[in-house]
């Protein structure tokens, strides 16, 4: 895993910045979400990260060593990539602007980081990549968020 520490500087500090960036009518590239419900969506996955929203790991046991060097290695997630734990069809915005969803991710990502400071053992249980630790979780949450960030054209 390269460069954790630049990793979790753009998460904490760059992230939101690019979304606020995005104009919320951009159509993605890929996929069915809309700018808001892809920002819902990454403020949930930033919630499993954090311990607030836990889940139970759904990948086969067998499965998890492969997963994990995915997670290990500098590869892009592939465009649609399905996940069993969504529907089909993209859920209702939960917030009322795109600017509340934008707050959202930066709370959660606040958060992830204080719980990972208070806790420097902490392991977080993911539903597909199983229980991380920080240098994990900052792999995983760097690799979705430019997984979305170039679902809507904000990096190639």
């Amino acid at each position: 895993m390269e460069n954790i520490t630049g990793k979790a500087e753009f998460l904490k500090n760059e992230y939101a910045k690019k979304l606020a960036a995005l104009d919320p009518n951009t159509l993605p590239v890929w996929g069915k979400m809309s700018v808001q419900q892809m920002m819902e969506h990454m403020a949930d996955y930033i919630r499993i990260s954090n311990g607030r929203n836990p889940h139970e790991i759904v990948t086969a046991e067998e499965h998890l060593p492969k997963m994990v060097a995915f997670l290990e290695s500098e590869k892009q997630m592939r465009e649609n990539t399905p996940n069993p734990l969504l529907s089909d069809v993209p859920p209702a915005v939960k917030h009322t602007t795109v600017q509340d969803a934008i707050a959202a991710i930066q709370t959660e990502i606040d958060h992830l980081f204080e719980v990972f400071e208070n806790d420097k053992e902490l392991k977080t249980t993911h539903p597909f990549f199983g229980n991380l630790d920080f240098e994990h979780t900052i792999q995983l949450l760097h690799k979705h968020a430019m997984h979305h960030l170039r679902q809507f054209g904000l990096v190639v």
